[in-house]
């Protein structure tokens, strides 16, 4: 099903704030009670493929092509993901301190997570990613 997504992160590290926002048509679909949301996004290294996996008690993102990146979310755990750039592929970790999902009958939806995310054991800050995803009209 189509939908329109927005995503918005904010990012905060050491006393800096950052904020990156998304408006973009996607797919949605949904599996084994969870709910799926395909998206490509145009970056400057080229076109990043992503599927969120919106789950009960648990989030995953994975991403591909330009871009490689697979990251757990699940609240109060600290899950291992990974990273692949052009130096090898590093190790994330998400602390979830936060996750929401909420959907309607008419296939509107919003979820909220909030981690601190680590790569190779190191903080690079504390991220609130707020995801909302409608239906498009069809016609």
């Amino acid at each position: 099903m189509p939908v329109k997504i927005k995503v918005k992160t904010d990012v905060a590290y050491e006393g800096e704030n950052e904020t990156f926002e998304l408006s973009l048509f996607g797919r949605l679909f949904k599996k084994g009670g969870s709910t799926f949301l395909k998206y490509d996004e145009v970056q400057d290294e080229g076109v990043v493929h992503t599927i969120v996996k919106l789950a009960e008690e648990s989030a995953l993102i994975l991403r591909s092509g330009a871009l490689k990146m697979r990251m757990i979310f699940e609240q109060g755990e600290q899950l291992n993901g990974s990273y692949e750039s052009q130096y090898g592929t590093l190790l994330i970790t998400t602390d979830t301190t936060d996750f929401t999902h909420e959907i309607n009958d008419i296939g509107t939806g919003r979820a909220l997570l909030t981690y601190r995310l680590l790569m190779q054991g190191d903080p690079v800050g504390t991220y609130t990613m707020n995801i909302h995803y409608e239906l498009e009209e069809q016609l």
